[in-house]
């Protein structure tokens, strides 16, 4: 068994862990998300402005699950993923959990908004313009990707990995506008939006539940996203710093093994994102015909027509 210098973890063991979670969040997020796909396009009469920035994160959840067997294989297999493909993969990844990020961002604004200005909002909201902004973001994304395809022979030699010791400010730059920026924006969303919420006069019990509920789910969105993304982004900072000021074989070692579990929280928000669509959405539960209420409608139904 290889292990290393710089920790009592084997390299297999982690190698083992990461193939153990990606193999169970390729599964649990195909279901997931396809599942909300079919409700949501298939189900749902109206798109609302809200479910079009939902279905625009479930494409990009899917999109980052399709990367997910080319990892598996990069892990597996003696011969690498040939250049070219590997090149496609990262970009295709490195795209679509921005594009995803960005996404919850809109999505926490769009909601602060919605909350804050309920009537002024409703000139800036509307399906289209929904649309209009998730295009502007997809470009967005695409051009980043085009720029680190052209550059992923000096970032990353090995694919799906970082294995040079010189500093590259691409990584502080993922961590600073794929992150920071985003955290700023969801924090100061989510904040505004509960102080919205409990300044407002609850007339009776069920109006309290409700805004009670609605706090906690967002505050759960806040929680996911910290717990999914600062890990990753905060080694990436780390490295870049380390890398800078060039500290000892050993501890890039202990940076480079807390990247690797960080990736694995990342890519476990593909999943934890899914829980959103059943909670945030409203109609989601009345249009799948899968809420408990509906099924147990149903069976009585059919029952009382056996009878």
């Amino acid at each position: 068994m290889n292990y290393s210098n710089s920790t009592n973890v084997p390299k297999s063991s982690l190698k083992l862990f990461k193939i153990t979670v990606i193999i169970l969040l390729l599964f649990f997020g195909i279901v997931c998300n396809g599942l909300a796909l079919w409700v949501f396009c298939c189900k749902m009469k109206k798109w609302k402005v809200t479910v079009i920035y939902m279905v625009n994160l479930i494409i990009s959840d899917i999109l980052i699950l399709m990367t997910f067997p080319f990892q598996l294989y990069d892990y597996f297999s003696t011969s690498k993923l040939e250049n070219n493909l590997c090149k496609a993969s990262i970009s295709f990844y490195v795209m679509n959990t921005y594009m995803s990020i960005f996404t919850i961002t809109i999505i926490s604004a769009d909601r602060y908004l919605a909350i804050r200005f309920p009537v002024r909002s409703k000139r800036w909201r509307s399906p289209g313009k929904a649309v209009g902004i998730c295009c502007i973001v997809w470009l967005f994304q695409i051009s980043l990707s085009i720029m680190l395809t052209l550059r992923l022979d000096y970032i990353i030699p090995v694919c799906f990995q970082k294995v040079s010791n010189t500093p590259n400010p691409m990584f502080l730059l993922f961590a600073v506008v794929g992150f920071t920026v985003p955290l700023i924006i969801i924090s100061f969303c989510t904040v505004q939006v509960i102080r919205t919420l409990y300044s407002k006069e609850k007339r009776d019990v069920n109006e309290q539940r409700s805004v009670r509920k609605s706090i906690n789910i967002i505050l759960s969105n806040m929680v996911v996203f910290v717990i999914c993304f600062l890990p990753i982004h905060m080694g990436y900072t780390i490295r870049f710093v380390a890398e800078t000021v060039k500290v000892t074989d050993q501890t890039l070692e202990q940076i480079k093994r807390f990247i690797d579990v960080a990736i694995s929280m990342a890519h476990s928000n593909c999943v934890l994102d899914s829980l959103c669509y059943y909670f945030v959405a409203g109609e989601f539960w009345k249009a799948s015909d899968l809420s408990p209420r509906i099924i147990y409608s149903n069976i009585k139904k059919k029952s009382l027509v056996t009878d």
